[in-house]
Formats: C-alpha cells, sequence, structure tokens
C-alpha cells in the first residue's frame, strides 16, 4: 500500500499531470465547435511539429515538467535545441501526436474517475444516482458504496501510470540525435582531461614549491649560518611566489571554463628550476643542447614540467644529492634525462601520482617516459616527439 501511494508524494507525478492536460482545453474547445470531428486536431498537429523552434519549447517544458529532478534521470536526456534535421522534425510531430492523445487519455481517468467514485457511494448511502446517464439504468445498491474506492485507485493508477508513459516517450521522441550525443560526450571527455591536466599542474607545481621549501628550511636550521638563512630564505620567497603565479592561474582556468590554460612556464624558462634544485644543496650537472627556445609550445611546456616532477622527486626522496640532467633536442625529437643516486632506504622507487604524471605527459604528445632504477641511479627518461605538438594544446 505505502509503495502504491509514494509516487502521490513526488512533486513529478504533479507536473506531469498537468504537462498532459494542458492540451485538453484547446481539444475541448474543438470538440464544443465541431463535435462530428474529434480527431482532426491530430492533422493539424503535422505542420506545427515541423516548426524547428517548437522541439526546443516541448524539450524545455518535458525537462522542468515531465523529468525527475532528483538526479534519476541523466542531464541532457532531452534535447534542449531546435529541430535541424528532417528526422527530428518528424520526431517532434510524433511527439505532438503521442502527448495528444495522451492527454486525451488522462482527461478522461481525471473526469470519470473521481465521478464514478462519488456516483458509487453516493448510490450506495442514498440510493440514487447523482446524474451519470449511462448509470441510470442500473438499480442502486447498498454495495455500491463498498466498490467506491475502485475508481478512485484507478485514476490514481492511471495518471501515475499515463505520466510515466509520457516520461518515456519524451526520452525517446525528444532525446538528443546521435550527433548530438557525440558532441556531448566530445564536450565530457574534454572537461575530464582539462581537470586532469588541471590535476597535474597542481601537483607538479605546488609539490615542486613546497619541497624545495622544506629542504631549503631544513638546511637552513641545520647550517646556523646566517648568510646561508638569507640565501635559503630568498630561494623560499621566489619558488613561493612562483607557484602563487602558477596557482592563480589554474584557479582562474577554473573560473572561466572557456579560457585556454595559456602562459605557462616552458623549457626556455629551466635555468630557473636548475638553480632552484642547486640552491636547496643538489649538486646538478645540465647539458642543454639544441635550439630549446623553438620549441612548439605544447612540447616546451610539458617538457618544463617533466623536469620540474624529476628535480622535485630527487629533492623529496634522495636529498641533496648529485643530479645529472641531459635535455637534448634534434629536428624531430627532445630528450630529457634527469639521474641521481639512489637513496639509501629505497624510498625513490615508490610509485606515486608524479611518476605517473610523466609518463602521461610524454603520451600525450605521442612520445615515452621511463622511470626506475638503473646500476645504482634512479633515471627519468623521456623522448617527447616534435609532431607530437600537433592538435595539443
Amino acid at each position: 500500500m505505502v509503495r502504491f501511494l509514494r509516487p502521490l508524494s513526488r512533486p513529478v507525478t504533479y507536473t506531469r499531470w498537468l504537462h498532459l492536460f494542458v492540451p485538453t482545453g484547446f481539444w475541448a474547445v474543438w470538440l464544443f465547435v465541431f463535435p462530428e470531428h474529434p480527431f482532426l486536431p491530430l492533422l493539424f498537429l503535422i505542420p506545427i511539429g515541423l516548426v524547428p523552434a517548437l522541439r526546443l519549447a516541448e524539450g524545455l517544458q518535458a525537462q522542468w515538467l515531465l523529468l525527475p529532478h532528483d538526479g534519476s534521470v541523466p542531464a541532457g536526456s532531452v534535447s534542449l535545441a531546435s529541430s535541424t534535421t528532417w528526422p527530428e522534425r518528424w520526431r517532434t510531430v510524433l511527439w505532438l501526436e503521442v502527448r495528444a492523445l495522451l492527454s486525451g487519455a488522462i482527461t478522461v481517468t481525471s473526469v470519470w474517475g473521481p465521478s464514478l467514485t462519488v456516483e458509487l457511494f453516493h448510490a450506495g448511502a442514498q440510493g440514487s444516482w447523482m446524474g451519470l446517464p449511462f448509470l441510470s439504468e442500473v438499480a442502486p445498491r447498498w454495495w455500491f458504496a463498498l466498490l467506491a474506492p475502485l475508481p478512485a485507485v484507478g485514476f490514481v493508477a492511471g495518471i501515475v501510470w499515463l505520466g510515466r508513459l509520457g516520461a518515456a516517450a519524451a526520452l525517446r521522441l525528444l532525446g538528443p540525435s546521435p550527433a548530438q550525443r557525440l558532441a556531448a560526450m566530445e564536450e565530457r571527455t574534454e572537461r575530464l582531461l582539462e581537470r586532469t591536466r588541471i590535476a597535474r599542474e597542481l601537483h607538479d607545481s605546488i609539490g615542486h614549491a613546497l619541497t624545495v621549501a622544506v629542504v631549503q628550511a631544513g638546511a637552513a636550521r641545520a647550517a646556523g649560518d646566517p648568510e646561508f638563512t638569507d640565501r635559503a630564505l630568498g630561494v623560499i620567497e621566489e619558488t613561493g611566489r612562483a607557484a602563487l603565479e602558477d596557482l592563480e592561474r589554474v584557479l582562474l582556468v577554473l573560473r572561466e571554463s572557456g579560457r585556454p590554460a595559456s602562459q605557462r612556464p616552458t623549457l626556455a624558462e629551466a635555468d630557473r628550476l636548475l638553480e632552484s634544485a642547486r640552491a636547496s644543496g643538489a649538486v646538478v650537472e645540465a647539458t642543454l643542447s639544441g635550439p630549446l627556445e623553438r620549441l612548439p609550445g605544447p612540447v616546451s611546456r610539458e617538457a618544463y614540467r617533466i623536469l620540474q616532477e624529476a628535480l622535485t622527486n630527487v629533492l623529496r626522496h634522495s636529498g641533496p644529492v648529485p643530479v645529472r640532467v641531459l635535455i637534448d633536442m634534434t629536428d624531430d625529437m627532445l630528450g630529457i634525462e634527469i639521474a641521481n643516486p639512489l637513496a639509501e632506504d629505497g624510498s625513490a622507487l615508490s610509485p606515486g601520482n608524479g611518476l605517473r604524471g610523466i609518463r602521461e605527459r610524454a603520451a600525450l604528445l605521442g612520445g615515452e617516459a621511463r622511470t626506475g632504477a638503473y646500476d645504482g641511479e634512479w633515471q627519468v627518461s623521456a623522448r617527447l616527439p616534435l609532431s607530437g605538438a600537433v592538435g595539443a594544446r
């Protein structure tokens, strides 16, 4: 019983009832003027449904009145755009026909259900009918009052079932076309990729800044040298300022979703990373060859982040140890190698988001990256094809 009455507590039951009941007004006027042609309005719906803007109007009504707002129906299940193809227009016409027929059915249910309930109760209690003509030939009986709840139950079941039928028809006939579904899927995929990229940006930038700050602060406290402490504070300040700039840029992208991520640091600014690592105590031996300033933007930006994450891992897991950096640019490839002695506790072998991010960045450009221990060293090696920048942002 509770399950049967539960739909009556849902607002969508009444909005569906209202939506399907609206065409009854026009139909009632038509029947009053032309009672001999009750179904002729169905023909008039054909040219009306072919109007492109009508699909948008019906889609908006269906979204707000026919579909529940509890998350059970995914967003975008109905099209909120005008018809652009003939199949969409004919589906709109078919929807109007279905809505008109459901309107007639729900009108009959809404009128006769309560009326029969009242008639049966009156016949059982008073021994007479109230006026429905087709009941005048039936003699009233006292037990008719016991049958009075049945039309009411049929009325409730009717409006619930017809409302669900209308919602199902709307999803079928007013739903997005295959082309619209593909476009929506591509848009969702693009948003997910953008979120993943922003997460990597924050991890690399903020993680690097915090690692440098922690290493510098620890070294300054251990050294007990005012001059070294001043230098360490300067490095912490500069690294923190750069991290704040990156954070502000990423937050700007989040606030303005249509704005592309731009002005990210490139490999031409690699000296800033190398100097930051040296200031943290690491002995960095760097060899950079080739016209790095002529690298394609996407390759240069991703290469900067790969170098940043590799140096961050060195400082985090191995501390101020010697680091060998080799960056070589050829006509069609950019090679990056970072190597450092393994930590005694082997912590550099622990997998994490940073190493996975390095591999993802390389794969995004059609390249490859390898990380792991080799011959007593922890090595990060990446090869990025310059042609991988085509189509990348």
